[in-house]
């Protein structure tokens, strides 16, 4: 494998069902270990590593609110239920070796450091994961928008959405045999075309901060590494050339 990455400083963006491995719910602390071998061996290359990761595997807000709760009040909760998984993920980092930091958007300093874009910096150029819990801190805000809010603010090279299929398809590739993989699209393919990679807002904020986008396979070994270095089958969203 080539030893030059491409980028030096990056987003990853990881569902929260992309955690739960067979299980129906919860985290399969096997998958979680896999992930965070995933993220040891992009660090180790020199990259500057922060993790957005969801909350669905345990709570979701939109469903919640579906069945009649308040909104902001399960969001709130999926908020909460993206604080576990990052403390899970930051145990498991750090079994293996790697220094990590949790920052939380809704301060909860018992647990986690709260969110101060200045010090997350500062932890990535000491060679540190940094992962951002809790969402926006805001009802009504995705972990998809939070991801790419956090990845302006944080100054990335590119935002890896780590995903269950290796790039973006015109459907479920798992239940249509026909959906068709991309290679490359423009910010506007994705909205127009209506692709489920991540919500508008997101793709939008990504758009408007030229950060490209990568779509990966995050549970084929080795991915995440071969992605930084330009390798393997991904799908890169970003401005038309």
């Amino acid at each position: 494998m080539p030893s030059a990455p491409r980028y030096r400083r990056v987003l990853l963006k990881l569902s929260g069902e992309g955690l739960m491995g067979d299980r129906e719910y919860g985290l399969d602390p096997k998958m979680v270990g896999m992930v965070a071998q995933e993220v040891k061996a992009v660090a180790e290359m020199g990259v500057q590593v922060c993790l957005v990761i969801g909350g669905g595997n345990i709570f979701r807000g939109v469903s919640a609110a579906a069945s009649g709760m308040d909104r902001a009040s399960g969001d709130y909760m999926g908020m909460l239920a993206t604080v576990i998984n990052s403390l899970a993920m930051q145990s498991a980092l750090e079994r293996q070796g790697v220094q990590t930091r949790v920052q939380s958007a809704i301060p909860m300093t018992t647990v986690c450091e709260p969110y101060i874009r200045r010090r997350a910096a500062r932890h990535m150029e000491k060679g540190r994961v940094v992962i951002f819990a809790a969402g926006t801190g805001n009802p009504f805000f995705t972990t998809d928008t939070a991801a790419a809010l956090r990845a302006a603010e944080m100054g990335v090279d590119a935002m890896l959405k780590g995903t269950q299929v290796d790039g973006v398809y015109s459907a479920d590739p798992r239940k249509d045999k026909t959906a068709k993989r991309y290679e490359t699209l423009s910010y506007m393919d994705v909205l127009q075309q209506d692709l489920q990679v991540m919500d508008a807002s997101a793709i939008s904020l990504a758009r408007e901060n030229k950060i490209p986008i990568i779509v990966f396979d995050i549970h084929k070994s080795g991915a995440f590494a071969e992605t930084m270095c330009g390798q393997g089958t991904f799908t890169i969203i970003k401005d038309e050339a």
